[in-house]
C-alpha cells in the first residue's frame, strides 16, 4: 500500500488554508467549494462540515458547495460552456474577503481553474487541493495544497482527510480561540 508522507511545508500550507478560511469567516465572509466528479461530492461533504458541525454542536458557518444547483449548472453548460459552470457562480456570489476552494485531483480541471481565477478577480482568496500530477495550475490559486502522490485514489483519500483537518482547525479556533 502506498503511504503519503507529509513534510513541514505541506502541513504549513494546510494550516495557512485553515487560517485563510478562519479569517474570512471571522470577517463575515463565506467559503465556496467546488470540484468535478468525486471532488464535487467532496466539496459537498466539506460544506456540510462547516454548515452543520465537525466535532461539536455549534453555530453554523457559511459554506456553500457550488456543485449542487443543477438548474444553474446545466443552464451555464448549455448556454455557454461547462468550463464556466463554477466561474459564473463565483462571479455572481463571491466577494472580496471570501474564500473559493477548488478540488481537482489532476490539477487540470478547466472549470475548477477558471473558478479560482474568477475568485481572485473578485478579491477572494483562492485555494486549490490537488495531487502531484502534471502541473497546469500556476497562477490560479493563492494557496495550493498538493498531495505528494500520483495515485488518484490516494489523492482523493488525502483530500478528505485534509478537509477534515482544516474544518477541525477552523471550528476549534473560531469557537474556542
Amino acid at each position: 500500500m502506498e503511504s503519503i508522507a507529509a513534510d513541514e511545508k505541506f502541513l504549513g500550507t494546510i494550516a495557512d488554508a485553515a487560517a485563510a478560511i478562519l479569517g474570512s469567516l471571522r470577517a463575515g465572509g463565506r467559503l465556496y467549494l467546488l470540484g468535478c466528479g468525486g471532488s464535487a461530492a467532496d466539496a459537498q461533504h466539506i460544506a456540510a462540515e462547516f454548515v452543520n458541525r465537525m466535532h461539536e454542536t455549534r453555530k453554523a458557518l457559511p459554506a456553500v458547495a457550488l456543485t449542487t444547483d443543477s438548474s444553474v449548472i446545466t443552464a451555464i453548460g448549455n448556454d455557454d460552456s461547462f468550463d464556466h459552470i463554477f466561474s459564473r457562480q463565483v462571479e455572481a456570489l463571491a466577494r472580496k474577503g471570501d474564500v473559493v476552494m477548488g478540488i481537482s485531483t489532476s490539477g487540470r480541471s478547466g472549470s475548477v481553474l477558471r473558478a479560482l481565477r474568477a475568485g481572485r478577480k473578485q478579491g477572494a482568496k483562492a485555494i486549490l487541493l490537488t495531487g502531484d500530477l502534471k502541473e497546469t495550475f500556476r497562477g490560479t490559486a493563492d494557496l495550493v495544497i498538493r498531495v505528494p502522490s500520483g495515485s488518484t485514489p490516494r489523492i482523493q483519500e488525502a483530500h478528505i482527510a485534509i478537509a477534515h483537518i482544516i474544518a477541525t482547525l477552523v471550528e476549534r479556533e473560531y469557537f474556542h480561540g
